[in-house]
């Protein structure tokens, strides 16, 4: 039986030399709310463990002087709830990121090991891309930025090259009049996984959309940024007919698996449901800033 080592850096070269020298045997732990259930049901077996969590980079929550922020891929949701002024300028993000399980899971659990964890059901994943939020990763080569749609590979998989590490995320400054908001579908009433998820942001200018961006989850092997959709919004008052083009480019955009959660057609036909709602929300919020 392979020994299990465990490694808590204070340094951020000390944690990528010890990760990219493990190879893939090595797994991070942020939140650990992905990678403790997949060891106990045996499906991960790491011979090492790096925890993130002592850094300081790696948890930290900055507003940056032109109003954007940067967040820690360690960074649980409950701090970022508790941040006082995150919740006012991406409430959308931040109700995404605090549908990751209960209360107790939200103080441990992060954006960044949800979006590493690979699932195309991830709840953060969708808001940060209709964010247009960029990650930035290193490893032995150095460091580099990456947009978050382009960090998902599959299911379980990510773009991410060998002994890279997620650092964390850059949300950008916000136009007046912007504002996102974030919806899933699920079979319960509560902590479960989205048959969809979809993130709304836009700008509203004189009650005509200037802007928008649309994410997509849980309904294609990777989170999907559905530029199509987005365009349908841009120079319409939000109006019956470009709400209902841009739900028909979302359920276009669709690529979904019958499971037991839902079936190909429902979830196709959920997206484009979802997406008016969701866009309806964070136009609402737009007009108040």
């Amino acid at each position: 039986m392979t020994e299990l080592r465990y490694l808590a850096p204070k340094t951020l070269d000390e944690a990528i030399g010890a990760f990219a020298a493990a190879g893939s045997a090595a797994r991070i732990l942020a939140g650990g709310t992905d990678l403790l259930v997949q060891m106990r049901s045996g499906t991960v077996k790491p011979g090492l463990i790096v925890d993130i969590k002592k850094i300081a980079e790696m948890t930290a929550i900055e507003q940056t002087k032109d109003g954007g922020f940067r967040i820690g891929a360690a960074a649980s949701g409950m701090a970022l709830a508790e941040h006082k002024s995150f919740g006012k300028v991406w409430p959308g993000v931040l109700e995404a990121i605090n549908l990751i399980g209960s209360k107790q899971v939200q103080g441990r659990a992060s954006a960044g090991g949800n979006l590493c964890n690979g699932s195309p059901a991830g709840d953060s994943v969708p808001a940060m891309v209709a964010a247009g939020a960029v990650v930035t990763v290193q490893g032995p080569n150095g460091r580099r930025e990456i947009k978050v749609e382009d960090v998902p590979a599959g299911p379980g998989r990510t773009n991410l090259k060998s002994g890279e590490i997620l650092i964390g995320f850059a949300l950008p400054p916000r136009a007046a009049g912007s504002s996102d908001a974030y919806l899933r579908m699920i079979p319960r009433t509560e902590m479960d996984i989205a048959v969809v998820g979809v993130g709304v942001s836009l700008t509203m200018k004189d009650g005509i959309c200037t802007a928008a961006r649309v994410g997509l989850g849980a309904v294609a092997p990777t989170v999907l940024l559905v530029e199509d959709a987005a365009r349908a919004l841009i120079g319409s008052k939000l109006d019956d007919a470009a709400l209902a083009k841009a739900a028909s480019a979302c359920s276009a955009a669709c690529r979904p698996i019958d499971d037991k959660r839902g079936t190909i057609v429902y979830r196709t036909k959920v997206a484009g449901v979802l997406l008016k709602r969701t866009t309806l929300i964070a136009a609402q919020r737009a007009q108040k800033n």
